[in-house]
């Protein structure tokens, strides 16, 4: 990515993410803090993805596991960045179609990833994807699908699992990344979360 988001930043956008979703639980307008005009990396348009994660208790009983909660984001944004994760954070709490809406006490349960994205850029040659580093971006026949760059880490796949999984997630078949008709991107991102 071409710049640093420093953990300062990082907590005030961790901070604005948690507000808004709090805010909207509590039927009131959110307060955030008014220090974010001062960091001009927050002022930058940037695409942004918002998750959470809900802790849980592992049935086994060997400590906590945690399990997806919610994600929706955004590949690049006119907003800025500061903007795009309050967007984001209410739409990961509300808007994800694959979750019901977040409830009042369940955020206690949940904790706040956000992935700052670079601009994505075509993906002349699938073989020199970094797992870890490459977030994927694929586009073929009216269908798409991405995954940031800490999936593949998270689910232990390799370079070729990965290019397949990205095919399974817009609704294609593997291997369809290579097609003559398909766009590849790849991406960076700026990743962090509360502890």
């Amino acid at each position: 990515m071409d710049f640093t988001i420093t953990p300062i930043e990082q907590k005030l956008l961790l901070a604005c993410a948690r507000e808004s979703i709090v805010s909207e639980l509590e039927g009131r307008k959110p307060r955030y803090q008014q220090d974010a005009a001062e960091h001009p990396v927050l002022q930058e348009p940037c695409g942004a993805f918002v998750t959470l994660h809900k802790r849980e208790t592992s049935p086994l009983g060997d400590g906590k596991t945690r399990s997806l909660r919610g994600c929706i984001g955004r590949m690049s944004a006119s907003l800025p960045l500061v903007e795009t994760v309050r967007v984001m954070a209410r739409e990961a709490a509300f808007g994800d179609p694959r979750f019901p809406p977040l409830r009042p006490g369940e955020l206690e349960q949940c904790y706040i990833e956000i992935s700052a994205l670079s601009p994505m850029s075509l993906c002349a040659n699938p073989r020199q994807v970094q797992v870890g580093v490459h977030g994927l971006y694929l586009v073929r026949g009216g269908r798409s699908g991405v995954l940031l760059p800490q999936v593949p880490v998270e689910q232990g796949w390799n370079l070729d699992e990965y290019l397949d999984y990205i095919c399974v997630k817009a609704g294609l078949p593997t291997g369809s990344y290579e097609a003559p008709d398909a766009k590849l991107y790849t991406f960076t991102a700026v990743v962090f979360g509360e502890a």
